[in-house]
């Protein structure tokens, strides 16, 4: 399933059961059981490419691949790739040329940048085996970047990984259809601890993102939940004829 002109995105995260995706310190970032883990690659065997943050890409041992023969064999039987493209978003190309997710030479790496990001650091990427993208002026521009990912590189879905930055603009963008949420035993508390939405936020209710619960399970002590977006209505274009007859009225009370 997709969009018509972008992919189709799920957001896949896991939270303590007062909503942080890391504690305060942020050194405990990966806190979920084993079927967490599964369930984090077997979401990525359904989807073309997986994307994350910079800051997640760079921490040791995150190679985004596909996790291993047995969801190499599920993408293939899917009619998949055998290794899904991985992307990262890192505005002013602060990605680590020599993190982890560089070792990974199966698929392409993708690195969207905006148009701050220093040529020497594109070029760095670049030299590291990187493919960069770059998108907007002073921060990435999300929207363009998925139409070229669909357009491009044939991404029909995408699992997003956050992090929690990434993960509002992408909301604030209107860019997730689906939310995959595992809540853990655990509580973290603190205001400095990141939650899976951080950055700007929306301004009030009316602007807050809305959700639709499809689907709950509890597998030992973690609750496995999937929520739709529910996307605004796209405005009814009016019919050609009515919109002449209203440049015309506008024309007519600019001559007065």
């Amino acid at each position: 399933m997709s969009t018509p002109n972008r992919p189709f995105v799920l957001l896949n995260m896991a939270m303590s059961a007062d909503g942080k995706i890391a504690t305060a310190n942020r050194v405990v970032t990966s806190f979920g059981s084993a079927r967490d883990q599964a369930h984090l690659l077997e979401l990525r065997a359904t989807a073309d490419a997986v994307m994350t943050g910079a800051n997640t890409a760079n921490l040791p041992g995150i190679t985004l691949g596909p996790g291993g023969l047995r969801y190499q064999r599920l993408r293939l039987r899917r009619q998949l790739s055998e290794f899904n493209l991985r992307v990262v978003v890192s505005g002013s190309a602060h990605l680590d040329p020599g993190a982890d997710v560089f070792g990974e030479t199966r698929s392409p790496l993708v690195v969207l940048v905006s148009g701050k990001a220093p040529v020497s650091r594109v070029r760095r990427l670049e030299q590291a085996g990187a493919v960069v993208g770059r998108f907007g002026t002073g921060s990435v521009d999300l929207a363009a970047a998925l139409v070229w990912l669909r357009d491009q590189w044939g991404v029909r879905r995408l699992v997003c990984e956050g992090g929690s930055t990434l993960n509002d603009s992408m909301f604030r963008a209107g860019l997730i259809d689906e939310v995959h949420v595992t809540v853990c035993p655990w509580l973290f508390g603190g205001r400095l601890a990141p939650t899976i939405t951080d950055g700007l936020g929306l301004p009030n209710l009316k602007a807050a993102v809305r959700l639709q619960w499809t689907q709950t399970r509890r597998v030992g002590q973690e609750l496995f939940a999937i929520l739709q977006v529910i996307h605004p209505p796209s405005p009814t274009p009016l019919p050609r004829e009515r919109v002449w007859h209203r440049r015309a009225a506008l024309g007519q009370s600019g001559r007065r």
